[in-house]
């Protein structure tokens, strides 16, 4: 391996030589006028290439446009100097490796070299679409050799499949190469209508737009950070909370499963009245946790035992609120903890902690209720004697457009009973397979309509 990069290290050597002796014995006078010219394109090329954008394999630069633009209108010379020069700033700038600098120094002295001679073996012509073909014929054949040169050389130094980098990082880029391609034609042709003074100006207005491409990219990046960044918090949070109502269930082994079979016919609900995908998942969610703030009780009130006192009855009344405050701890929850926070109020405006009424209640409380209240009645672990189907389809039809919605309540019954609904308490992997549906954690922060 030591012997292979030494044998590429001598190439590359050779290689950059002969292109600087090349550009030596074809210069020409001519080529350098007016020498403002290059000087500015060098310019632009080192700034361009210190604002490069880096999209996947793709390095975004205006720099070997200019350079393409140089073997054509100028001559070797002019070419190979600007872009050995812009490419050494280059490498000192960003610090590369000596390997990493002869490799890129070599490139970019052989590729403008042959790119000029290419251009220089015909007249430049005259015409504008016929300069606009030239200048596509040389930036689509040094682009190809300089990625060659440079490909090359890293595949035999490490020993890389040669034909899975042209296949793998060459090919996809050629969409975006083309169309760099067409540009730089159409600046050369720009600068035979207006002059070599358009084609700095040109230069400039490519390196402006560069800048603000890259400013529009870093924002972009520090956006999706901050989202991701917001997301792992989130999934943070709803692990935490989760934690909560499994530690309570440890008190009290039926409050996760009670959770996930409200949870279960709550979306099932959501679902049947039509509501979006986005709404029942945000119910679903606000079922999951609407008893985490039941951590609060006391022993003797969690487990129902003995008679509850008004103090016991102040703290049951605070446990919406106290869970509606861990739920907007999540970043975009705030739905989900305004649901939580109302799953106890009443149509009438008896219900607690608000006393809100009606359809000021969010639709998603009044849905977690009437699953809340049946689930309580009906299933065997609960602190009540569960009572039968049909007695619980009474006993919601009684307290409907009191302390019900009468309209869920229809909707309930429905899914009861004609569809076959049901939700059987089993082990304690209930929870776990309704809170499995959150592994992907959504953004809420979108309000739900009040229906």
């Amino acid at each position: 391996m030591a012997t292979r990069a030494k044998v590429v290290d001598c190439v590359q050597i050779l290689l950059l030589a002969g292109s600087l002796a090349g550009a030596a014995l074809t210069f020409d006078a001519s080529d350098w006028q007016p020498l403002w010219l290059p000087v500015a394109l060098l310019v632009v090329a080192v700034a361009s290439d210190a604002m490069a954008i880096e999209l996947r394999t793709v390095r975004v630069s205006a720099s070997f446009s200019i350079l393409v633009l140089l073997m054509v209108l100028a001559g070797p010379s002019t070419a190979v100097a600007v872009s050995v020069v812009a490419v050494a700033i280059d490498a000192l700038r960003n610090r590369l490796e000596p390997v990493k600098a002869l490799d890129n120094l070599s490139a970019f002295a052989v590729f403008p070299l042959v790119g000029a001679l290419l251009a220089g073996s015909v007249p430049l012509p005259s015409d504008a679409l016929s300069r606009a073909g030239l200048v596509l014929v040389v930036f689509l054949v040094t682009v190809t050799l300089n990625f060659s040169l440079i490909w090359t050389s890293q595949a035999v130094r490490n020993g890389y499949n040669l034909l899975a980098g042209f296949r793998e990082i060459l090919l996809p880029t050629l969409p975006a190469q083309l169309a760099t391609a067409v540009m730089t034609a159409a600046l050369a042709v720009a600068s035979q209508r207006f002059g070599p003074v358009s084609l700095s100006v040109l230069g400039l207005l490519v390196l402006i737009f560069q800048y603000l491409l890259r400013y529009a990219k870093e924002a972009q990046d520090r956006s999706r950070e901050l989202e991701e960044r917001n997301r792992q918090l989130a999934s943070l949070h709803v692990g935490l909370i989760s934690t909560t109502l499994k530690t309570l269930a440890l008190r009290d082994h039926t409050t996760a499963r009670h959770s996930a079979a409200v949870a279960r016919y709550a979306r099932a609900v959501a679902e049947a009245m039509g509501l979006p995908e986005r709404e029942q998942d945000i119910i679903h969610t606000a079922a999951l946790f609407h008893d985490v703030g039941k951590f609060i009780f006391p022993d003797h009130v969690l487990l129902a035992h003995g008679q509850l006192t008004e103090e016991d009855r102040a703290v049951i009344r605070r446990h919406p609120e106290v869970g509606a405050e861990l739920v907007s701890e999540i970043e975009g929850y705030g739905p989900v903890a305004q649901i939580v926070r109302s799953h106890h109020e009443q149509i009438d405006g008896l219900g607690y902690p608000d006393g809100i009424v009606g359809a000021a209640i969010p639709l998603g409380s009044r849905i977690i209720s009437v699953a809340d209240v049946y689930d309580v009645i009906t299933a065997r672990d609960t602190y009540r004697r569960p009572v039968s189907i049909e007695d619980a389809f009474a006993e919601l039809r009684r307290v409907a457009g009191t302390q019900l919605d009468a309209q869920i309540v229809e909707v309930f019954i429905d899914l009861v009973e004609r569809r076959g609904v049901r939700f059987r308490h089993s082990t304690a992997h209930d929870f776990e397979t309704e809170l499995a549906l959150e592994a992907r954690v959504r953004s809420y922060a979108e309000p739900l309509q009040v229906v």
